[in-house]
């Protein structure tokens, strides 16, 4: 593996990301004209790119970066771990239809417009609007790292961290701004095609050089048996296991750059095609991240960073160069998607939640050109906080994971119970995310438990013992919003005459 090989690869995997963008751009009526059209592109997705996207997008740099390295340090524990992600994503089955309807009704652009719409408050809309932006960037922090330990890794320090990490955040930038989702949209297809054909090749062969499957897991078993034993070695507890999944679980409708995709399916057709090929995608891509890990291992037992496995395989005699190659820009190229894609979120949520709530002004061309403004403000904070250099990339995934995780309740109570108020829902958000802030500054565990654990339930609390004790003001909620979201898949492709 030498630095020019890695430089062409980088060279090229832009061109045609950039050729790609461009000509996203053909073609698209919305033009980008409007916030509708910026961020959701016009709600017109077809289910194959919005799987491909949703795939690119929620598979980051934490896979073959982060979930490898937890599986070097933590063994079996961490396919567990994932599992329980892969398993939560049966949760869009059920809020996918409601987000769908609800969005396509209301012409609702981010999650959190719709939480404020639904409970009648702007404040509620700006307290979880506020929240995605406080927990989101250290997330989009997380993919820059990924990039700076996999350039810096494979290179040999010939593209240095920080190197890295700008590249990536210039890249995410320029996306954003080509032809807003729909550059982001097509080239996370391209991504995602390059990320899952390329790992599964890597996988084989390492796997194969490794002396096949039974060797490699006979050379785990001899030299270190915890690593396949549940809960591994010595990493997982039942305590720290329930903490990084029970965030996990609801990943995919407490992360707005998710949720926000279940707005732009063009027909509930789409949206059921995206799931079922999102689901495919996932299950191969989080074996072969799990495999890479334990092939590292066994390979090189003795990396002072977990984080460094991938890296390190890509660049050693295991992996033809050429693949290797093919293979880092896949992981840059979901690096950069998640990172675009969160780029987007947060812009429309500023601006149309935030600035849009808090300045009371509510057209839609100044809030675009605010969404527009902020783009860069949001990534060179992620940058600042990349270079920190902070905490296992899986872990301070995670981590932003429980921070958003109190918005669920407030979601959940949207569709699902008609008494839940303004005031509840606010509890709900600020109160959780004060006490999340708390015990994670603090450093401190309530009943021996941590944020992981008690966040959600915390959040839950606030919100039906508020809720309870509070009144709906007359006109508070849209009327019948609970009623009008379809209960299943079904029911919605009936209701959309599909």
């Amino acid at each position: 593996m030498t630095l020019s090989l890695v430089i062409w690869g980088i060279v090229i995997y832009i061109a045609l990301s950039c050729v790609v963008a461009y000509l996203s751009r053909g073609g698209a009526e919305e033009g980008g004209a409007t916030m509708s059209g910026y961020f959701l592109g016009g709600r017109h997705m077809g289910g194959l790119v919005s799987a491909l996207s949703y795939s690119a997008t929620t598979y980051s740099a934490f896979m073959m970066v982060g979930l490898a390295g937890l599986t070097y340090k933590g063994g079996v524990g961490a396919l567990g771990f994932e599992i329980v992600y892969f398993a939560g994503v049966s949760l869009v089955a059920i809020f996918g239809p409601r987000f769908w309807r609800a969005g396509k009704k209301y012409d609702f652009v981010t999650p959190s417009e719709m939480l404020g719409k639904r409970y009648g408050s702007r404040w509620v809309a700006v307290a979880a609007g506020l929240t995605s932006l406080i927990f989101l960037i250290p997330y989009s922090a997380v993919q820059l790292s990924g990039v700076g330990y996999l350039l810096s890794g494979m290179t040999g320090g010939g593209i240095s961290f920080g190197v890295g990490i700008v590249i990536a955040t210039v890249l995410a930038i320029f996306f954003s701004y080509v032809a807003g989702i729909r550059s982001v949209m097509w080239t996370d297809s391209l991504q995602a095609l390059v990320m899952i054909v390329a790992s599964v090749l890597v996988g084989a062969i390492v796997v194969s050089k490794l002396g096949g499957f039974g060797e490699m897991f006979a050379t785990i078993s001899e030299r270190k048996p915890s690593m396949l034993q549940v809960p591994g070695p010595g990493l997982f507890s039942f305590q720290t296991f329930l903490g990084l999944t029970i965030p996990w679980f609801f990943f995919s409708i407490s992360n707005p750059q998710v949720s926000q995709r279940l707005f732009m399916p063009e027909s509930m057709g789409a949206l059921r095609r995206m799931l079922l090929i999102f689901l495919c995608f996932g299950l191969i891509y989080t074996v072969v991240s799990v495999i890479w890990g334990f092939s590292a291992f066994v390979a090189f037992p003795d990396l002072e960073k977990p984080d460094l496995a991938t890296a390190t395989l890509l660049s050693s005699e295991y992996v033809p160069p050429v693949l290797g190659v093919v293979v880092m820009v896949g992981i840059l190229a979901a690096a950069v998607s998640t990172i675009d894609s969160i780029l987007l979120t947060l812009s429309s949520v500023f601006a149309r939640d935030v600035y849009g709530n808090l300045s009371g002004k509510a057209d839609d061309a100044q809030q675009l050109k605010i969404g527009k403004f902020v783009i860069p403000v949001i990534s060179i904070l992620a940058l600042i906080f990349s270079s920190l250099q902070i905490s296992m990339i899986s872990i301070l995934s995670v981590a932003a994971s429980v921070g958003l995780i109190v918005v669920v309740p407030a979601i959940i109570g949207a569709f699902f119970w008609k008494r839940g108020t303004a005031a509840g829902a606010l509890a709900s958000i600020v109160g959780g995310v004060i006490f999340v802030l708390w015990m994670y500054l603090s450093g401190n565990s309530l009943f021996g438990l941590n944020a992981g654990i008690l966040s959600l339930p915390v959040a839950a609390l606030l919100f039906v013992g508020v809720s309870l004790v509070t009144k709906r003001a007359a006109g508070e909620a849209i009327d019948g919003f609970v009623d009008e979201a379809p209960a299943s898949m079904a029911t919605a492709r009936a209701v959309a005459g599909e």
